[in-house]
């Protein structure tokens, strides 16, 4: 079975889009994963572990999905969030409706709502929070991190939102609360509406440029006019006009 024959199956069997996937770069992965549980170039060996054992099928997904992520990730574009892009969203409607999409171990989401719960304080509103990866959404929903995964936080916010045992932080239930996680893939599954932020940040850089362009016309239809994309500082959508998006702030899009 060659590499082609592999994602075919995978889509077929796993409902995996792999194709959409830069091929380069996920052919890379691929072989240092069959590196590592040796097999050598062997798909056909390899799909037919996938399908009878589930913690290899996992440990495919977690080569799939880069699950590398902490709280306020790049603290100056999360500061812009924070005083520009959610106070003026606020100022419109005090019940945001919120999408973490590809949110890897919860980090992001739960960054999203300590902001929320401190700009408006006893307001609800809705964070939704999805990825593709089983494993992770259950790390997600936890709410369990190292000290290196928090160290962007202040001490006021660590004081405040978390609880320290041992070594670990564990993030307070009234803020996992305001978090819904549910699996959800980018490239195959349906979009929701609505939303005045969705937040997608270092993933479609692995997607080949027609996925990018599927996913990012998605976004704009789900988002309210006036809603925000946020993306990651190593992403830029360079058709983002035709999306009917405007530039704001440094990977934020505004849809107009």
């Amino acid at each position: 079975m060659d590499f082609n024959t592999f994602k075919d199956k995978m889509y077929n069997n796993f409902r995996l889009d792999l194709h959409s996937y830069k091929e380069n770069q996920l052919k890379r992965r691929m072989e240092s994963l069959l590196s590592r549980m040796n097999m050598g170039t062997d798909y056909e060996k390899f799909y037919k572990a996938i399908s009878t054992d589930r913690e290899m099928y996992i440990k495919f997904l977690d080569t799939l999905t880069i699950n590398v992520t902490e709280f306020f990730r790049d603290t100056n574009i999360f500061k812009s969030l924070e005083t520009k892009v959610l106070p003026e969203l606020l100022q419109k409607k005090k019940q945001l409706k919120i999408w973490s999409a590809a949110c890897s171990n919860g980090a992001e989401p739960y960054s999203l709502a300590i902001l929320m719960d401190e700009l408006v304080p006893g307001v609800k509103f809705e964070l939704e929070a999805t990825d593709i990866d089983d494993k992770i959404l259950s790390q997600a929903m936890a709410g369990i991190y190292t000290a290196e995964q928090v160290r962007n936080i202040s001490a006021n916010r660590l004081n405040k939102y978390f609880r320290k045992q041992a070594n670990n932080y564990y993030v307070i239930e009234s803020i996992k609360n305001k978090v819904k996680f549910k699996k959800h893939d980018l490239l195959l599954d349906k979009y929701g509406f609505g939303y005045n932020l969705i937040v997608c940040r270092n993933v479609t850089i692995y997607f080949t440029r027609d996925a990018q362009n599927l996913v990012n016309e998605k976004f704009s239809k789900a988002l309210n006019q006036g809603g925000y994309l946020f993306i990651g500082g190593s992403e830029m959508i360079f058709n983002y006009k035709s999306y009917g998006y405007e530039k704001s702030l440094p990977c934020f899009y505004k849809k107009t």
